[in-house]
């Protein structure tokens, strides 16, 4: 698959989720979430101390997602972002997008060995779906 249809595949779905939310307007996690909201996307951020980010509700964990979600937003530092690939495949999410500066080898490689789809390539979600 090309990245732009991976990209594709990752935006079909009709709810998201992020790993990284931040209340901090500056953060990145902040305006990837203002991004979804503002081209109408539904989306539930993951915080274990938050209870809601930018008017969206958020639960504490990927395991406390719903079952409707089947695209992930991480925004971490890459040694996080290993932790949280290994949940994302338990709860059975298939797309990951891994913001720039999230990635990692060793979490790209656990996506590939465990058939995600997974964008880590640079691309960024700011400068993405504004364009879709």
């Amino acid at each position: 698959m090309t990245t732009t249809e991976q990209i594709d595949q990752f935006l079909a779905v009709p709810i998201f989720a992020i790993i990284g939310a931040s209340t901090k307007r500056h953060k990145f996690g902040n305006k990837v979430l203002r991004c979804y909201h503002s081209h109408g996307r539904t989306v539930i951020p993951v915080h274990p101390q938050e209870k809601q980010i930018e008017g969206a509700d958020c639960v504490a964990s990927i395991a406390d997602l719903p079952d409707t979600v089947d695209s992930i937003s991480i925004i971490t530092p890459p040694q996080i972002t290993e932790e949280i690939v290994k949940q994302v495949v338990t709860k059975g999410i298939t797309n990951v997008w891994m913001q720039p500066g999230a990635e990692s080898a060793a979490a790209i490689e656990y996506c590939k060995s465990n058939n995600l789809n997974i964008i880590a390539d640079g691309s960024c979600l700011l400068v993405v779906l504004p364009n879709k």
